[in-house]
C-alpha cells in the first residue's frame, strides 16, 4: 500500500504551527487537535521543522519556564519526509531507523501534502492482515 492511499483516508487538515509561535501553544493545540505531532511552518506548506509531544517534554525537563519559548527553541530541524508513492513498509522502516513516530508527506517540489504517523500505519497494516484472513478463511471454507 502506498502511503497517498493513507492520505485519501484522512482529514485533509494537517496541524501546523508558527515557530515564533509558543510551546505553551503547541502543547495547547496538541491537545486541541488530539495530535502527537505539529508540523512547523511559516505558510502552512513548507516545512521548518517539526514539534512533537516528545519535544515538549525535554523542554519541560529544563523548567516550567520552557512554556513561554518559541517553537523554534525546542523543534526537531532536520525532517524525515517521504513521498506519497512510498509504501507503507518504506515508512515503517524510515520510522524504525530514526526513531520518529510522525512523517510529514511532500510532494517533488517538498510541499506539505499530509503527515502519516505511527497509528496510521498500524491502522493501515491491521487493515491489510484483516482482508488477507478474510481470504484465507474464505478460500479454506469454500475452496479456492
Amino acid at each position: 500500500m502506498q502511503l497517498a492511499a493513507i492520505l485519501a483516508s484522512k482529514s485533509e487538515f494537517i496541524a501546523t504551527i508558527t515557530p515564533d509561535r509558543t510551546v505553551a501553544d503547541v502543547v495547547r493545540m496538541l491537545s486541541e487537535f488530539k495530535v502527537g505531532a505539529l508540523v512547523v511552518s511559516t505558510d502552512g506548506s513548507t516545512i521548518s521543522g517539526i514539534v512533537s509531544e516528545r519535544d515538549v517534554v525535554r523542554a519541560l525537563v529544563a523548567g516550567a519556564g520552557a512554556l513561554d519559548e518559541s517553537v523554534a527553541s525546542i523543534m526537531t530541524h532536520q525532517v524525515h519526509c517521504a513521498p506519497p508513492d512510498a509504501s507503507v513498509d518504506d515508512l515503517m522502516h524510515l520510522m524504525t531507523d530514526r526513531r520518529i513516530r510522525h512523517v510529514p508527506i511532500t510532494d517533488a517540489g517538498g510541499l506539505l501534502l499530509g503527515i502519516v504517523s505511527i497509528g496510521d500505519v498500524v491502522k493501515s497494516r491491521l487493515g491489510e492482515l484483516e482482508g488477507e484472513r478474510a481470504a484465507l478463511l474464505d478460500y479454506i471454507t469454500r475452496g479456492g
